[in-house]
């Protein structure tokens, strides 16, 4: 026994020193020696970064400001202006069988009676070329809710086979004994107001094809899955849908079930294909349906063309200006100071990696 302890005390064996250590196996890879760039922070360097952001940023931001206030939009609130004269319970009135249609004409006509009530967003002050994307966009509805974003089935949107697949949709999975399909209170929540529109007495077409992502029309909602008992329960909560068109063709249906991730926010309801001159006459005949008035909401109608850059959105390009506006004081600064009062710079080479490059 101890003439095998001494042996083994005394091995040179290097494949038996390997294997009793904890030491990794040498590679450039593991020791983080790999040929790398190590830039040198001298003041000309900084000073042409902060210079290269600046010239970039600048323009960029400009070109996306200008882009953003060629936007024409029109935004009108309605909730209010859409209740009767002398109706005191709002909640009271929205869930009334009560005739809610509300006229909107451009510009203002200061009349009303009964349930019809005729006001303005103002003047359309610009030429809106089509596509003429309408929104409804709703403040304080919190779609992010965490229980209102998982009562969802998204097996039974997409396959008719998972019919019955509702454990996740309560309280909207049963209605009289039978699956609700598509269950869930995102969909039992539908947005159910509606706008039509006339120009000179002349109907606008509302385009409603196209409005929902298309991955989310092929993939996520079944050509195969019709709407059934849906909206059968005690209280109802939003619009109802035709049981003879299948869910990917429902495409309010579509639009809506994406879920905002913000309490204000807006969804496409369709596109006005004509172009609209300025100083044009628009009414909308809009049935105010929805309740928001429980949870103190706001409704608004929207109207908007689109640039290179999407909607109007003045953030973008002021954030850009702002980061190119703050380099360029910077760049300056330090120019100044490299200028005014010099620092003598040190010697690279006696640097550790110019020192030796292997890192050993």
């Amino acid at each position: 026994m101890a003439s095998s302890i001494a042996a083994g005390a005394g091995s040179t064996d290097p494949t038996a020193a390997r294997r009793n250590t904890k030491r990794p196996k040498y590679s450039k890879f593991t020791q983080q020696e790999l040929p790398a760039c190590k830039p040198i922070l001298t003041p000309r360097a900084v000073i042409s970064a902060f210079l290269l952001v600046s010239i970039v940023f600048v323009p960029i931001g400009v070109a996306s400001l200008i882009a953003s206030r060629k936007v024409v939009e029109i935004v009108s609130r309605y909730e209010s202006t859409c209740i009767p004269d002398g109706v005191t319970d709002k909640v009271a009135y929205i869930q009334s069988p009560a005739d809610k249609t509300c006229h909107i004409s451009l510009p203002v006509k200061s009349r009303q009676f009964s349930f019809l009530k005729l006001f303005s967003f103002e003047k359309v002050h610009k030429h809106m070329k089509s596509p003429i994307y309408v929104y409804y966009q709703l403040d304080n509805f919190y779609q992010n809710h965490r229980r209102y974003v998982k009562s969802r089935s998204d097996e039974q949107l997409r396959d008719h086979r998972e019919e019955n697949s509702t454990n996740a949709c309560k309280p909207e999975d049963i209605a009289n004994g039978k699956a609700i399909v598509p269950c869930g209170l995102i969909a039992w929540s539908l947005f159910n107001d509606t706008y039509s529109f006339s120009r000179d007495n002349k109907n606008l077409t509302v385009n409603k094809n196209g409005i929902s992502w298309k991955s989310d029309r092929e993939h996520k909602f079944g050509k195969d899955v019709f709407p059934k008992n849906f909206q059968s329960s005690a209280i109802r909560g939003g619009a109802t849908l035709n049981v003879s068109i299948p869910l990917s063709k429902q495409e309010d249906l579509i639009v809506w079930m994406r879920t905002a991730a913000l309490p204000t926010f807006r969804k496409l309801y369709g596109k006005i294909e004509v172009d609209l001159n300025e100083g044009d006459n628009i009414t909308v005949t809009l049935q105010n349906n929805y309740n928001t008035y429980s949870f103190n909401g706001k409704k608004k109608l929207v109207l908007s063309t689109t640039s290179w850059l999407g909607g109007k959105n003045d953030f973008l390009g002021i954030a850009y200006l702002t980061v190119g506006g703050l380099c360029f004081f910077l760049a300056l600064a330090f120019t100044i100071v490299y200028f005014v009062k010099p620092r003598q710079l040190g010697d690279p080479s006696y640097l550790s990696w110019n020192r030796n490059p292997g890192g050993r």
